[in-house]
């Protein structure tokens, strides 16, 4: 059965800074890996290494953002190449939504394969979310995919998300593997009308 994705709730963490690569959310010696498993574990790690010299933390070693689902950026989150570690690292790491100020294309496109929803806000309104967070590690968010809203308490904002990324979240169509589970038949019967093969 697909899993459908309309509304995400849970507390955030904030990640300040423009053109943030995906090359520093996954770095390239992390890509040799031939499953997804663990990887959750390098997200940023140059970053946080580089945070933790300075006598700094970085915010994904903050314990009180450990059980965070969404995560709060500003502008073009996930540039640069289109490694799909990147948001399969965010992804295991428990978030489950990003709201930003923009998105890289194949960022976007990659995390909507994996149920892991982006969404954009104004400049002014992702500063009100960094405030709000800022304040109160503990605050609740909810992103409500159907409404194009965020919800923090009584402060409400709205998003935007391309409607074939709506859709595609609401309706359950993003879970690929899901869809085919779901109409296992078909894929039988496909399987067995090939020319080549064996279908088993």
């Amino acid at each position: 059965m697909p899993v459908t994705i309309t509304r995400i709730t849970g507390s955030s963490l904030v990640l300040r800074g423009d053109e943030i690569d995906t090359d520093r959310i996954m770095p390239a010696r992390f890509l040799k890996a031939i499953t997804f498993e663990g990887i959750d574990a390098h997200v940023f790690e140059d970053d946080r290494k580089e945070a933790l010299s300075r006598g700094a933390r970085h915010p994904f070693d903050d314990p009180a953002r450990h059980q965070a689902k969404i995560l709060v950026v500003n502008g073009n989150f996930g540039c640069g190449s289109s490694r799909e570690h990147a948001p399969q690292g965010l992804l295991r790491r428990g978030i489950r939504a990003i709201v930003g100020e923009s998105f890289g294309e194949i960022f976007a496109g990659n995390s909507l394969a994996i149920g892991l929803a982006c969404v954009t806000a104004s400049k002014d309104d992702v500063q009100r979310l960094m405030a709000l967070a800022d304040r109160s590690p503990s605050a609740e968010l909810s992103v409500d995919i159907e409404t194009r809203r965020v919800i923090a308490g009584d402060l409400t904002i709205p998003i935007s998300i391309p409607d074939s990324a709506r859709h595609a979240l609401v309706s359950g169509e993003w879970d690929a593997t899901g869809l085919l589970l779901d109409n296992y038949e078909e894929v039988e019967k496909v399987g067995k009308a090939l020319p080549y093969g064996q279908w088993r």
